[in-house]
């Protein structure tokens, strides 16, 4: 049977080709950058920890508008089946921002860097409010689709300006360690 909600879907597919297409090439330059950390390990002015802490959650993050972009053009049956994939998404990322928050507090005891307000903003508060507005918006999305969509539609556009912002801290903070030990 299918959902009258579904069609709903169909009028966020331009929305989601961009939202989309626009994290996965991000990843791919991600990537790059990522090539780029064995250079300025061997130097020794980037610490692999404090590194990966700050750059995963960068991919997963672009992954995860990614992973709601596919979830919400692919052909649902109906709205709460589509609902449960984008809560469960909500959930995974929770459990990642808990992840990374124990990272940070590892990064804090080690000494390598002391993060700012920007810092737990970008990495921890703003991916926490992200990952559970998804959670409500999937759940909601059968009973409320409009205004579900709607939040879903912000939640991922957030998480893919929350990857850009991590992204560019990032390049910034190797050019100005590679500088620094030039």
């Amino acid at each position: 049977m299918h959902d009258a909600g579904v069609s709903l879907l169909a009028a966020w597919e331009s929305f989601y080709v961009i939202v989309g297409s626009s994290s996965a090439g991000l990843t791919g330059l991600m990537f790059v950058v990522v090539t780029l950390i064995p250079e300025a390990q061997s130097r020794g002015t980037i610490p692999v920890l404090g590194f990966s802490v700050f750059s995963t959650p960068t991919i997963v993050h672009f992954c995860s508008a990614l992973l709601v972009s596919a979830i919400l053009s692919a052909p649902w049956g109906a709205l709460s089946q589509a609902g449960l994939a984008i809560a469960m998404t909500g959930l995974a990322g929770l459990v990642f921002v808990v992840v990374v928050a124990v990272r940070i507090r590892r990064v804090l005891s080690e000494g390598h860097y002391r993060p700012v307000l920007e810092d737990w903003l970008c990495h921890l508060l703003l991916p926490l409010a992200v990952y559970v507005a998804l959670v409500i918006a999937g759940m909601m999305l059968r009973h409320k689709p409009t205004t579900s969509l709607f939040g879903i539609g912000a939640a991922t556009l957030l998480l893919l300006f929350i990857g850009i912002h991590n992204a560019w801290d990032t390049v910034t903070w190797m050019a100005f360690q590679r500088s620094k030990s030039k």
